[in-house]
């Protein structure tokens, strides 16, 4: 049972100008000690070179305004400002002094070689991956994006689009069965922003709390937005490659956008890479139906490949898994071991520890196959 005090603070979190941007209880308590220093709470909605447009409450309304980051610098690539963190911000507006803790972020890494981290949106409640359906749908590059999701800690959504383009009920059936298959867990919706279809549907699951449409140019997730917000000029649109389904970049900055349905949507630039950054949970809940028949695999450092007693080939043979799924698991988790390594001395040594063990083991196998 809720004390009279949390009633009344989540009460007043509620009836915050800025509740439908996502201002909570929870927020309202983190930004506690920021209020007592006579700062202001703020949403970022846009970042671009160092600057912020945030929307801060004016008396009962909500108005945007734009600042200047006067952030400690720390050296980490992710405490930076980012679209749809929290800030605290001067009275005057002029700077940003402080982001609030983030509950969820959706992080990549860089193209570097460096490996930095790269935060592509905080404080997200959903994940939605486009796919457009106007070329095959890539399942390798879904599995990737939905990695990334799970390991946000958002819930992931898989949004087909321009279903219009497969008007043959039975082949649009079977791609969205493909991509369910890919998205174990995963609601999987197929859309259309030119006719409409489906797009109630879509509406009605993002009408609360924030979403981040993510996927690479061409798939229209700029026209989505824009039926989604409905404003028509809310975010440009380019059209795309008839031959190959690929689209310029239309969104150039990440931007949060209030839904006409309730909710607010963060877009996203079409990204062209999308490399794992220590998503290693995520990855394992991808895949989630390879570690579930792992689990009855007669040994436990089962490698998939030719134990005997392998569930997880034995499901291969028997139709029911299938192999290019194990061949982007492994990928996703060889990748994602790589871009820890790099940023993990420990784990570095640990791996070059256990490459040393295997050679050894190999060349000590060898010598035996020898009669040595």
């Amino acid at each position: 049972m809720n004390s009279p005090a949390s009633t009344t603070s989540s009460s007043s979190a509620s009836a915050h100008p800025l509740a439908p941007y996502g201002w909570d209880a929870g927020f309202a308590e983190s930004f506690a000690p920021h209020a007592e220093r006579g700062l202001l709470p703020g949403r970022i909605v846009r970042v671009d070179r160092g600057r912020c447009d945030l929307v801060v409450a004016d008396g009962t309304t909500v108005r945007t305004v734009h600042a200047d980051a006067a952030l400690v610098a720390t050296g980490d690539t992710l405490a930076v400002m980012c679209t749809g963190d929290w800030a605290a911000v001067d009275a005057d507006h002029r700077f940003v002094r402080a982001l609030l803790p983030r509950r969820t972020a959706f992080v990549r890494s860089t193209s570097s070689q460096r490996s930095e981290a790269q935060i592509l949106a905080a404080n997200v409640d959903r994940a939605v991956v486009a796919v457009s359906l106007a070329v095959e749908p890539d399942l390798g590059r879904l599995e990737r994006f939905l990695a990334l999701a799970w390991e946000s800690g958002a819930q992931p959504l898989v949004v087909l689009t321009k279903a219009d383009l497969v008007p043959d009920p039975a082949v649009l059936g079977h791609l969205l069965a493909d991509t369910e298959a890919a998205a174990p867990g995963v609601q999987v919706l197929a859309v259309s922003a030119g006719t409409g279809h489906g797009m109630d549907v879509l509406a009605a699951v993002l009408a609360d709390g924030t979403s981040v449409l993510l996927g690479p140019s061409g798939v229209g997730k700029s026209t989505l937005a824009n039926a989604l917000c409905g404003q028509a000029a809310a975010q440009a649109v380019n059209a795309t490659r008839d031959r190959d389904g690929k689209g310029r970049h239309t969104t150039t900055t990440r931007d949060l956008l209030p839904l006409a349905s309730g909710g607010v949507l963060i877009d996203t630039p079409g990204l062209r890479g999308v490399g794992l950054w220590d998503a290693r949970a995520g990855v394992e809940q991808t895949f989630a139906e390879i570690e579930t028949l792992a689990e009855h695999c007669r040994f436990h450092d089962c490698a998939h490949a030719t134990e005997p007693g392998c569930a997880v080939q034995d499901a291969i043979a028997a139709g029911d898994l299938p192999a290019r799924r194990l061949d982007s698991y492994r990928k996703l988790l060889r990748e994602n071991a790589r871009i820890a390594a790099r940023t993990d001395a420990r784990l570095r040594a640990e791996i070059r520890r256990d490459w040393q063990r295997k050679q050894a083991e190999g060349r000590a196998a060898m010598e035996r196959k020898r009669g040595h």
